[in-house]
């Protein structure tokens, strides 16, 4: 029996003549058997299916919230659509990490709009990170009263009941909470990919970062118990999940505020005997808190992938402190040194903001400097976004846009020539690949990952996909790789 065949047997036991239950997520059962109820009926006075859509934007995070946002409205009776302009309801899952992420939404709205008018009965559902801001919820009441519902991060598991409260309001149904402790487990979800998933370890964040709105529409960080995180896991294995990523904004410094507190690197450990699961990926990593234990447990894992994303964000030490990441340029380099020595054939990713307040010149070759000491295999390069309400938008010292774009540019030029050229060094060799959808642009083609997360494409049909192949690197074309399929008997390298 499946995760969600289980929960549909608890969501078929609620008795709707007596009032919700008080807990959790029992009460959430209720409710989605509620809007059944409520979809049922309309559906039958249309005389078509309800259609849902569910736009996800913004991290892995999200995507995995998106998952169960999708798995409750399908659990409800909705027909899953990926057209926003005939669905019934869309959701867009929100992201507030840069200024244009919120633009992008209120763009979306207005082309919504149009398409409300013309079927009254769409409803529009505003949720995540972008709705934790009180200024937007504002905006939204004063430029956008015909969206339906709006909630944030911190109720995301409340989302059937704000959905059948939906149904019966004549005006927006606004919850967003400043904070919760709470963590809400067992909810249905409809995952993108059958053989590979996302599991949250953790929810937010307690770095304060200068720069970063997350602390503030994420909250403080709270861990799962670590046996709710392995029971997960095991039951995804049974389900056929042969690749795991753990999730949180700071998985290194998981486990802390439990009230036995466990180690990142333990939970890895308990987590690699389980059987079936073949990769486990992890993200995001801070600096500061990458202990030699975890590096211990990656240098002798043969399922932990060889791959670590470690955000530099500078590499002026000086602007590091500004940025409040706690640790400087030469810390940062010598983690860098100690992870390779124990994992030599890791690929090292990374985060760089170009552009802080008060960046300098010569603070920007700093940065330079460190992303040719350490030759990154990849970075995500971008430029610094001010967001109100963090410390850095109060910062003198702004730096002026046509510097920046020039930083920013000499930046990704040496980030991407580095990177063609440590791909390069792989040609000819063999890796195992978790092929994972047909190829978007040529369906001959398959595509695929290394372990060390570079994409592949290679000769191949549908019935690949899922499974881990051998495949030797025919030819690098700068971020990827064409490759084929090897007889069992070949040499792999990792």
């Amino acid at each position: 029996m499946s995760y969600n065949d289980d929960i549909e047997m608890l969501i078929e036991a609620q008795d709707l003549t007596l009032p919700p239950p008080e807990r959790e997520p029992q009460r959430q059962y209720y409710f989605i058997k509620k809007c059944r109820e409520i979809i049922k009926k309309k559906s039958e006075e249309l005389g078509r299916p309800l259609y849902a859509c569910s736009v996800c934007m913004g991290c892995q995070m999200n995507a995995k919230d998106s998952e169960k946002l999708t798995g409750i409205l399908e659990t409800a009776g909705y027909e899953i659509t990926d057209s926003q302009e005939e669905a019934d309801f869309v959701i867009y899952n929100t992201c507030t990490v840069r200024e244009n992420a919120n633009n992008k939404v209120y763009g979306r709205l207005g082309y919504l709009n149009g398409f409300k008018k013309k079927n009254p009965n769409m409803i529009i559902g505003l949720c995540g990170c972008m709705m934790q801001e009180k200024k937007v919820v504002e905006k939204l009441k004063k430029s956008y009263p015909f969206v339906n519902l709006v909630f944030g991060t911190h109720n995301i598991y409340k989302f059937p009941e704000l959905l059948a409260e939906t149904f019966q309001a004549d005006t927006m149904v606004v919850d967003v909470w400043d904070e919760t402790d709470k963590i809400v487990e067992d909810l249905p979800a409809k995952r993108k990919y059958s053989f590979k998933s996302g599991v949250n370890i953790m929810f937010g964040c307690n770095n304060f970062c200068s720069y970063c709105i997350v602390p503030y529409v994420r909250g403080r960080e709270r861990s799962r118990k670590p046996e709710d995180i392995l029971e997960e896991i095991k039951k995804l294995s049974s389900e056929g999940v042969v690749e795991i990523m753990l999730l949180g904004q700071n998985v290194n410094s998981y486990g802390k505020n439990l009230d036995t507190p466990v180690t990142f690197a333990h939970l890895l450990r308990e987590a690699e005997k389980i059987e079936g699961i073949e990769r486990i990926r992890f993200m995001t990593s801070h600096p500061k808190d990458l202990s030699d234990e975890l590096i211990d447990v990656m240098k002798h894992s043969k399922k932990i992938c060889k791959h670590l994303h470690l955000p530099l964000q500078s590499g002026s030490s000086r602007i590091l402190k500004e940025m409040n990441r706690r640790y400087t340029k030469e810390q940062y380099l010598q983690l860098v040194d100690k992870v390779r020595q124990a994992v030599p054939d890791i690929a090292i990713t990374t985060d760089i903001i170009v552009g802080f307040p008060g960046e300098r010149e010569e603070d920007f070759l700093e940065t330079m400097d460190v992303v040719k000491k350490v030759r990154f295999d990849s970075a995500f390069t971008f430029i610094y976004s001010r967001r109100t309400g963090t410390p850095a938008a109060a910062m003198e010292n702004q730096v002026a846009e046509d510097v920046v774009k020039d930083r920013f540019d000499r930046l990704l030029k040496e980030v991407q020539t580095i990177a063609q050229e440590k791909a390069m060094e792989h040609t000819g060799k063999i890796f195992p690949v978790l092929v994972e959808e047909v190829n978007r642009q040529d369906d001959s083609f398959v595509t695929g990952r290394l372990s060390n997360n570079s994409v592949v494409h290679l000769k191949g049909d549908a019935g690949l996909i899922g499974t881990i192949q051998q495949v030797k690197l025919k030819e690098c074309r700068g971020f990827y790789y064409i490759g084929e399929v090897i007889s069992q008997d070949e040499k792999k390298v990792w």
